[in-house]
């Protein structure tokens, strides 16, 4: 719980296949498009039409925009929930007065609080609060802050568009909140395209610069890890099996990172991917770790080349019965920082880096 400027208490929940390319050279890797765009464009209209995003510079435009959205939830019955620093919170509770008392703030329903996957299953879980009650709908003010480095700010642009397709259909409104104050410039300029609906003030509208996210996601540029351009601390151009794999990759991070429970976590998605390659790829199944400071990077690759989800692993494949499996990208996204899908005409490499803690 946290007090805010008049005395109000806040509902504070939580805080914050051919050969593949894994020998080490310099250069980008090039993602290709996984649907034309007339496909995609068919597809455009299974999106989430209520997900906004407002550009604002001052707590004056900040307010202009965020405090009316608010107030119209709470007028309507709405589960109205605030997804932001500690800071904005308190300006829009000290704003709504008494009101905020029936306002819920959790950081875990954005990437402020938790990677990606755990967001959304955060927001289907108020979802599911939302419609049990009131209007049967959710609304949400959530601030961006995506991270300090270019490939967190991947994660959060891959977030913002897959919300779109996950959300579509869904009793939810959802405006996002870009401060020129607090972010870089290319994330700013991201909001355009990860949000159907641009916001000013009370009036919302269309994105002219929206793309489907069938289209925007796989069109992210995926540079390598500058740890990339070294020696590997473990490389394997044909593992003989799954099982030697999975030893050999824990010894590893093992050896690489201090933290039993970041260890347990890193070794146990990265086997997952491992696995995946073994039963979903074609042989042979090679991989790469690198370190330097405080970065870990693992490559796995396999010659598989009908990867074609922008989607996958930002849900388990198979919905909530994990005994079904399908699990190996979605325990990815949940345990390490970033995870890149990386496609080609070669085969299909899967990245995982994080920060060791």
């Amino acid at each position: 719980m946290s007090q805010n400027g008049r005395g109000i208490r806040l509902k504070q929940i939580g805080r914050a296949t051919s050969r593949s390319r894994v020998d080490g050279r310099a250069g980008d890797w090039s993602p290709r498009s996984t649907m034309p765009a007339s496909a995609a464009a068919a597809h455009h209209d299974d999106v989430s039409p209520s997900h906004g995003a407002a550009v604002v510079g001052s707590e004056t435009e900040l307010l202009a925009a965020a405090l009316p959205f608010l107030e119209a939830g709470l007028r309507d019955g709405d589960l109205v929930a605030l997804t932001c620093p500690e800071d904005t919170v308190a300006l829009l509770c000290r704003e709504l007065g008494a009101q905020s008392s029936a306002v819920v703030s959790d950081q875990r329903m954005s990437l402020l609080g938790a990677r990606a996957p755990d967001a959304l299953t955060m927001c289907s879980r108020y979802l599911e609060r939302a419609m049990a009650a009131g209007s049967g709908r959710l609304r949400v003010v959530a601030e961006v802050d995506f991270g300090d480095e270019p490939a967190d700010w991947r994660e959060g642009q891959r977030f913002e568009s897959v919300y779109n397709r996950l959300m579509a259909g869904a009793p939810v409104s959802a405006l996002c909140l870009y401060d020129r104050r607090r972010l870089p410039a290319p994330v700013i300029a991201s909001a355009a395209a990860t949000h159907p609906q641009l916001v000013g003030g009370t009036a919302w509208r269309g994105s002219g610069a929206f793309q489907d996210p069938r289209t925007y996601v796989p069109s992210l540029p995926l540079p390598r890890e500058p740890v990339e351009d070294g020696e590997p601390v473990f490389a394997v151009d044909d593992a003989p099996t799954l099982a030697g794999l999975r030893h050999s990759l824990g010894a590893v991070i093992a050896s690489l990172v201090p933290d039993r429970d970041q260890q347990g976590d890193l070794h146990l998605a990265a086997s997952e991917i491992a696995a995946n390659a073994f039963r979903h790829g074609v042989r042979p199944v090679s991989a790469r770790v690198w370190a330097e400071g405080n970065r870990l990077v693992c490559l796995i690759s396999d010659h598989g080349t009908t990867y074609s989800d922008p989607f996958s692993g930002f849900a388990p494949a198979h919905g909530p019965d994990l005994s079904l499996g399908g699990m190996g990208l979605w325990l990815a996204r949940k345990l390490w920082d970033h995870v890149d899908v990386l496609p080609t005409d070669a085969g299909l490499t899967v990245r995982l880096s994080t920060r060791i803690r």
